[in-house]
């Protein structure tokens, strides 16, 4: 797919979507990488518009630009949003109580501390984000449990074969310490994220390098 028709598929695949607007986001493709610019009503637009362009086959990578312009009534002072924020991680019963810290700047809320597993790092993110007045949201937030090479690495080589949409002998996995680095060749971006996915979910992973580089078309040739 050459990036005219790449472009023309993604403006299609932002303007099915209801929770975005796709009039207010400009697409521009080059050589398969994606950037969008513009604006969005919300946050969570802007998420899922990112996400919809990585589900086009052809897509290599997304950069995305957009911009959260908040509609009128909708804006809220940095301290109302802290105090919601605050709130959120304290009735979220899958996060440990005490170690994360919330800070907001015009808006923009970056989260801070330790959790134990990256689906906890992931639930923070998720329940300040839909927020009224969150315009992005910075997870500094780190996970810090102790880490077995050998177990991680066994661990996530399993995740990756047990996932229907990968194909696990095209994806190497090393391990360094605690960081998780994912290398090879995947069909597309989404495939890239479910690998990145799969490499979390190990117990003691602190970072995951994605180095997997999206070619969908050798994979096809070679299918």
């Amino acid at each position: 797919m050459n990036d005219r028709d790449l472009r023309e598929a993604v403006e299609q695949a932002l303007d099915w979507e209801p929770i975005i607007d796709a009039k207010s986001i400009g697409v521009s493709v080059r050589d398969g990488i994606v950037t969008l610019t513009g604006h969005v009503d919300n946050f969570p637009a802007k998420r899922e518009a990112e996400k919809v362009t990585g589900q086009v086959r052809g897509v290599k990578a997304v950069a995305c630009e957009l911009e959260v312009k908040l509609q009128g009534g909708k804006e809220r002072a940095d301290e109302e949003i802290a105090h919601a924020a605050a709130n959120a991680i304290a009735w979220n019963t899958l996060l440990p109580k005490g170690r994360l810290q919330v800070w907001v700047d015009q808006g923009r809320v970056t989260l801070e501390g330790t959790v134990d597993w990256q689906y906890q790092r992931k639930s923070a993110d998720q329940c300040v984000r839909y927020l009224a007045g969150v315009k992005d949201v910075n997870n500094h937030i780190v996970v810090r449990p102790a880490a077995d090479r050998l177990a991680v690495r066994t661990q996530i080589e399993a995740a990756l074969l047990r996932n229907a949409q990968l194909d696990a002998n095209s994806i190497r996995v090393d391990v360094r310490g605690n960081q998780v680095r994912l290398t090879g060749t995947v069909q597309s971006w989404v495939e890239r994220e479910e690998a990145e996915r799969a490499a979390w979910g190990a117990p003691g992973v602190w970072d995951v390098e994605n180095l997997l580089v999206v070619n969908p078309v050798t994979s096809l040739v070679a299918h």
